[in-house]
């Protein structure tokens, strides 16, 4: 079998398991049903089904185990789950993708293409390695175009977008930089030190997006949903920091600790009439004066 073949295995046992625990009979049937729809060969002993479950776990650090008293399979412990979901996400759009040579009839693609993904790997390779790299950049509101010297410190991905998280050799704080503003990226053999204060998840913790401010307060923000609209937030929340506070058939209420950035306040009016910020009030009379502003142009 070829590797590819066995990956999209794997990939479905873990799903299998995921769903609830199952002996190796359900599996097998499970993997025998695939088979049948995706037209690969998925059947397996159970002798190569332990040693798949040393192979998942080598790869996604996914904890297989077996409970001897209730004679079924479960998955233990998951390992980093949000970086794995990511992993499958990405696994299954290239399983897809490659299904067939023609997906015209089959899936619509987006045909805006996402730029700067082509240093990923030498930024991680930077990053992992503590070494400076120089490149030059452009903002989009400045046509010059500057060269930098910088320490990369982490990725950050929003909105189908990458950026770099780095410290400029002339400042003493991290800036962020748009992996598709970069060109020319050039790996020094310089290396640094991370700053001591520096912590990537202590950082973003309280940002919407990318953007980190240096002189504001975090706030509490009240947001209170239409119950349609209420559904997709509770689905994908806003901010890692949602907690629900109502949930009925009048509204969804939620609270959320973080800066009020320009970022922010856009998301916020991309929801149009189907939300109404409750607090702060400040963000109460920007969101209507925006609003406001937005239907004079239609007069």
């Amino acid at each position: 079998m070829s590797r590819k073949a066995a990956l999209i295995r794997y990939r479905h046992i873990i799903h299998k398991l995921r769903k609830k625990p199952s002996s190796f009979s359900e599996i097998a049937d499970y993997l025998k049903r695939q088979s049948e729809i995706e037209d690969y060969d998925f059947n397996i002993s159970i002798r190569t089904f332990k040693r798949d479950i040393e192979l998942i776990y080598s790869t996604w650090n996914i904890d297989i185990q077996y409970d001897n008293r209730q004679k079924f399979y479960c998955i233990n412990n998951e390992g980093d789950t949000a970086k794995n979901d990511r992993l499958f996400e990405a696994f299954d759009t290239f399983y897809v993708l490659n299904m067939t040579e023609d997906l015209s009839n089959y899936i619509h693609l987006e045909r805006i293409k996402p730029k700067g993904t082509e240093n990923l790997y030498g930024l991680i390779h930077a990053i992992k390695n503590k070494l400076q790299i120089r490149f030059d950049y452009e903002k989009y509101w400045d046509e010059t175009i500057t060269n930098r010297l910088v320490e990369p410190y982490c990725l950050k991905e929003f909105k189908n977008r990458w950026y770099l998280i780095a410290k400029d050799v002339k400042d003493d704080y991290p800036k962020t930089f748009a992996l598709d503003r970069m060109s020319g990226l050039e790996i020094t053999k310089v290396k640094f030190n991370v700053l001591a204060s520096f912590d990537m998840n202590k950082l973003f913790k309280h940002s919407y997006g990318i953007i980190t401010p240096q002189d504001q307060k975090i706030e509490e923000v009240v947001l209170s949903f239409e119950p349609e609209q209420g559904k997709y937030i509770k689905s994908l929340p806003l901010h890692e920091t949602q907690e629900i506070v109502v949930d009925n058939e009048e509204e969804l209420r939620i609270k959320l600790e973080l800066y009020i950035t320009h970022d922010f306040e856009m998301e916020l009016l991309s929801y149009a009439d189907n939300v109404k910020v409750l607090r702060p009030v400040s963000l109460a009379g920007k969101m209507k004066t925006a609003l406001e502003s937005a239907f004079k142009k239609y007069l």
